[in-house]
């Protein structure tokens, strides 16, 4: 899979799924959301305040006549009643809108009625770059705060899910630090040296090649690499980034939106269905692609019964 492009065409082909939208009442989540029926990429079911739903809708000449609204006047009830939607049966992923991402998280997070899986949820941006072929998978930037080694083995393992549904056959994942050599004062590089371990010892189901640590600039460059004598299979050419902290990723991905013009898609891997999480100020363009993201791996979970996997420890 390519592009974002490659993606809508292959969509097209699978039914059509339903995603429940929490806190819908947002221009850009409903221009979203009436471009996704529109584009047969998925139904909206959005679930919020009806009154500022429809009325953002009649002041962006936007049409719901297609659009389920449940009205939920209340954040944490809109969270929680998009999550249920999916917990019955009635929808088939769930999403972010106008409304904080730990509200949204505490409902989907619930250890009765959430959508739990039994492994560690986290995040992944999947990027489209101008120059870049392919997409550039970004993780954690929205999810874990400050990740240990365990979880980090369970990150890598849940952004390989997603490039290995997305044609990626061996995904090869840099992990992220200031610099590129082990230095015990800095547990970035300590976490990286130690996941190239387990990469290379097959640690890793399905199979990745996982090294670092990396630089920013010689794991995607491969003239940088070259520069300062890094070699190896992923140095230069990374498909995943794999960010030592939050904070990291946040300002990585925004900079490539902000400074870059990249196009982003956001998804939470790890719970019972795809989840969708975007930020509030995320462009219209981008909530889309997040949807078409999730309904394709939805597809393909169903279809293809692909697996998440596992670390062995």
């Amino acid at each position: 899979m390519l592009n974002f492009s490659t993606l809508l065409v292959e969509i097209a082909s699978y039914p059509v799924k339903r995603v429940a939208i929490a806190a819908a009442q947002d221009h850009t989540v409903l221009e979203a959301a009436v471009r996704a029926t529109q584009e047969h990429v998925a139904e909206a079911l959005l679930v919020g305040d009806e009154a500022k739903i429809r009325e953002i809708a009649e002041k962006r000449q936007l049409r719901l006549d297609n659009l389920t609204v449940i009205d939920r006047r209340d954040d944490l009830e809109a969270a929680a009643t998009a999550v249920s939607l999916v917990a019955d049966g009635k929808a088939d992923l769930v999403m972010k809108g106008y409304l904080h991402t730990d509200d949204y998280l505490r409902a989907v997070l619930h250890r009765e009625h959430g959508l739990r899986a039994g492994v560690l949820m986290s995040h992944v941006f999947a990027a489209e770059l101008s120059g870049r072929e392919g997409f550039l998978f970004i993780t954690d930037s929205a999810m874990n705060i400050a990740p240990d080694l365990e979880q980090k083995a369970q990150i890598v393992l849940n952004a390989v899910h997603l490039a290995h549904a997305l044609g990626y056959e061996e995904p090869r994942v840099a992990a992220l630090a200031a610099v590129e050599l082990l230095n015990p004062a800095m547990p970035a590089t300590v976490d990286a040296t130690c996941l190239h371990t387990m990469g290379e010892r097959r640690q890793f189901s399905p199979h990745c090649l996982v090294d670092g640590p990396f630089a920013l600039d010689n794991a995607v460059s491969e003239e940088a690499a070259a520069h300062k004598g890094i070699g190896g299979p992923v140095a230069g050419v990374a498909d995943i980034l794999l960010v030592p902290c939050i904070e990291a990723g946040n300002i990585l991905v925004k900079s490539l939106v902000y400074f870059a013009g990249a196009r982003v898609a956001g998804i939470v891997l790890g719970a019972i269905c795809p989840v969708i999480l975007t930020s509030r100020a995320d462009s219209a363009e981008s909530k889309f692609l997040s949807i078409a993201l999730g309904v394709y791996l939805t597809a393909v979970e169903r279809h293809l019964k692909l697996k998440i996997g596992r670390v062995h420890f």
